[in-house]
């Protein structure tokens, strides 16, 4: 079975116009730059031949990644979860028991995850760890580190 991603409705527009931009503007733009190279001369020693040739493959590789993350994607449908639990498109404020500092995170499909922005996966070990708990929980994380614990102090669509 294939895996699903879950993704948001932005999320989903903003690959599909991604897709569209690979597939019309940038596969044109890697042609051009294969036919350029191909008019310098003898291929086997031609580094911009091959320089657009990888290109090409790399744009390939990419289309391909993004019509099987589009064939395979369960829009998140936040209307559905239930608002005082954490689900995906949540916006959770937690305290670290440890430090006693707070931070706030959202938890998204893996597809959308930025933890240098607060975009935290629902796959990873502290989003598995988070979903499903309420207000006022403590969660522990299990961690390289050791085991994190957590009180949640808020919960947000």
């Amino acid at each position: 079975m294939a895996k699903e991603y879950k993704i948001s409705s932005e999320r989903l527009k903003e690959l599909g116009e991604e897709l569209n931009y690979l597939k019309t503007v940038r596969e044109k733009e890697v042609a051009e730059q294969i036919k350029e190279a191909r008019s310098f001369g003898d291929l086997s020693e031609n580094s911009e031949y091959d320089e657009a040739k990888n290109e090409q493959a790399k744009l390939y590789g990419r289309i391909a990644e993004v019509e099987n993350i589009l064939a395979h994607a369960v829009v998140i449908d936040e209307s559905e979860e239930s608002s005082d639990r954490i689900g995906l498109g949540c916006t959770v404020r937690v305290q670290d028991l440890e430090t006693q500092e707070e931070d706030e995170y959202q938890i998204v499909g893996s597809q959308e995850a930025n933890p240098m922005h607060g975009r935290i996966s629902d796959d990873s070990p502290f989003g598995r760890a988070m979903v499903g708990k309420r207000d006022g929980d403590i969660v522990e994380v299990e961690a390289p580190v050791g085991t994190l614990r957590f009180k949640v102090i808020s919960v947000t669509r």
